[in-house]
């Protein structure tokens, strides 16, 4: 598979300079080609991105309004995908003077491509104007508005700058967030979710509140509630676990956790089997996941947890599961040899973790 980066390559500064040439007879489409292509190959994804915005404003007239108008004539016909981001990238850059046009454009924009990176140079510079118009945009009729309200103010957007100002106050997004509670669109729902769990990181009791306040409103509400708990229920938070049917003290009865293997080597899998027996008379709502102690490159250990399954255990009940993890090489983890270790976690309770060894690095 290409890398990413090659989605800016000269067949698309092609197609990229024939469009904006129909909308402007002034625009040098050889010229513009030749600089935005010099030294790419040494550029990276975002790189490129940032390098095309700023060529492009070398070609587009200095008048800001006129160069926007324009950029909502071209941005139809370029092929959505990431390389659609340079349009909110070039407000987001030489903007910030006109907010009211700015503001506009990106609306806009977010239906090609979104603009949820580029509209935080304005909470940056402008907070409050800002905030206001997103919480408008969070009743648009348009899935992608109202996604851009709540994914351009999360506090913690991957990729981008954190907002200091909601880490430290997260009632100043809730308005938004009230309003796409229960969003017809996953898509929307998806970044309620993650903007509230942004928010967990800091808040639990936050996030606690507005479980007791929201639960039971709506199932999509509910959905996204579940998922927006997902940080503080990967730390076993008893009161949090509760409001989901599951208790953090439940008697399950017998537990069985071992290792199948206890050596393997980059490529393989870790498997491991459990047993839980529910020997009451009663059924339990059970949360099953296991801690996955990693070798870092400093020598210590780092921890991540992963969920297996949530489900009813009826009274008298045993389920028997396998399951394996991969340490297949991938780019978001970089593995170390020697002892890990994993454990069982059943409703937020860590049992006694066992050990493996890694093997097969250089």
């Amino acid at each position: 598979m290409e890398p990413l980066k090659e989605m800016f390559n000269k067949k698309f500064y092609e197609s990229l300079a024939h469009e904006f040439r129909k909308v402007d007879k002034h625009f040098d489409s050889k010229k513009f080609i030749s600089s935005v292509t010099k030294d790419l190959d040494a550029l990276e994804l975002n790189q490129r991105l940032r390098k095309t915005t700023e060529v492009l404003r070398e070609h587009l007239p200095t008048d800001y309004k006129k160069s926007i108008s324009l950029l909502k004539k071209v941005i139809p016909n370029v092929n959505r995908g990431y390389t659609t981001l340079v349009f909110p990238d070039f407000v987001g850059k030489y903007g910030k003077h006109d907010i009211t046009t700015s503001l506009e454009a990106l609306k806009h924009f977010t239906k090609f491509g979104s603009s949820e990176f580029a509209v935080r140079e304005f909470l940056k510079t402008d907070f409050d104007t800002t905030i206001n118009a997103m919480g408008q945009w969070a009743e648009d009729k348009d899935p992608h508005v109202r996604r851009l309200a709540s994914e351009g103010s999360r506090p913690r957007l991957p990729w981008s700058f954190k907002l200091d100002n909601v880490i430290k106050d997260p009632q100043l997004t809730l308005p938004i967030l009230e309003k796409l509670k229960s969003d017809e669109e996953l898509y929307v729902r998806k970044s309620v979710a993650n903007h509230l769990n942004d928010i967990s990181k800091e808040h639990p009791k936050f996030i606690l509140d507005i479980v007791k306040n929201w639960k039971g409103s709506s199932p999509h509400t509910d959905w996204i509630l579940k998922h927006a708990s997902r940080s503080l229920l990967k730390k076993g938070h008893p009161e949090l676990l509760a409001h989901f049917g599951i208790r953090h003290n439940a008697a399950i009865g017998t537990v069985s956790f071992k290792l199948l293997n206890s050596s393997i080597i980059v490529g393989e899998d870790i498997q491991f089997s459990l047993i839980l027996e529910n020997t009451g008379n009663k059924k339990i709502k059970v949360r099953i996941e296991y801690a996955l102690y990693f070798r870092i490159a400093n020598g210590n250990l780092s921890k991540k947890v992963f969920k297996i399954s949530e489900r009813i255990l009826n009274k008298q009940e045993t389920i028997k599961l396998d399951r394996k993890h991969s340490f297949k090489l991938i780019t978001t983890r970089k593995y170390h040899a020697g002892a890990h270790k994993i454990a069982l976690i059943i409703n937020g309770k860590e049992g006694k973790p066992l050990d493996f060894k890694l093997k097969g690095l250089s």
